[in-house]
């Protein structure tokens, strides 16, 4: 629960980046609880085959970019980007990339 008894944690990680797979559930439940106890400021999942569940990504469900930015209450705030949204970054402001383009890699 406290960040600092996490040994594997040497460095302050800024963002955190999960591009999901077969186990989903994973990213979208365990890694995000995880990293949001961390206190991860910024927490990417990007569902490129939209597997996730109509949840998070709707119905239909659309493959889709999202965003978390951890907040003062130290729970993270969604955002979700798809098609052509240009990606808001708290941590890279100056990024320049649309969802499409961070899905179609």
């Amino acid at each position: 629960s406290d960040r600092s008894e996490y040994n594997g944690l040497r460095e302050p990680i800024p963002v955190a980046v999960e591009v999901t797979s077969t186990n989903w559930e994973d990213d979208y439940l365990d890694k995000f609880e995880e990293y949001q106890r961390l206190g991860i400021p910024e927490y990417w999942i990007v569902d490129y085959l939209a597997i996730g569940s109509r949840g998070f990504l709707g119905n239909p469900k659309v493959p889709t970019v999202f965003v978390f930015g951890l907040e003062s209450s130290g729970q993270y705030r969604r955002t979700s980007f798809t098609g052509g949204d240009r990606i808001l970054s708290p941590t890279f402001p100056e990024l320049s990339l649309t969802a499409q383009q961070i899905l179609t890699a």
